[in-house]
């Protein structure tokens, strides 16, 4: 082998070595901060419920909770006494750290990120926006 292909190969081995497994280097829950609005205006003293497939959480507005990350949505429902109502759903994103696991170990790799969690996270804070009244309005999709 010529120089110029074992110095690729050493290069592309410490780059995946660095870049490391999701499911090793990253944690496999996520603080997140949890607001709600009506009308664009702050509503203090909702009681939220966070569900994904990890786990349910329970936070009152404004609040802040640590989750478990997952590979699925999180979905939060939120009320504040009789007089509002609120609910959205939070896409969990793909982290850096996943495309590292993908070179070093493939779909078994990935598929381990997915199943921890650890590769995933959502947006650092959720407001849900709130109607008036207390039925629970139709689900807002967050992206």
């Amino acid at each position: 082998m010529n120089l110029i292909k074992i110095t690729s190969i050493t290069f592309l081995l410490i780059i995946i070595g660095l870049s490391g497994c999701a499911s090793i280097t990253g944690s496999k829950n996520q603080p997140i901060s949890v607001t709600t609005t009506f009308e664009g205006k702050p509503i203090a003293g909702a009681n939220c419920t966070l569900v994904n497939d990890k786990g349910t959480w329970y936070v009152t507005t404004p609040g802040s909770i640590v989750v478990m990350k997952a590979y699925g949505d999180m979905s939060a429902t939120c009320k504040k006494e009789e007089t509002h109502a609120g609910v959205a759903t939070f896409q969990s994103a793909n982290e850096g750290s996943v495309w590292g696991n993908i070179l070093a170990g493939g779909l078994i790799g990935y598929a381990v990120d997915a199943n921890t969690g650890a590769g995933f996270s959502y947006p650092p804070t959720l407001n849900i926006e709130m109607v008036k009244g207390n039925s629970i309005p139709p689900v807002s999709d967050k992206k």
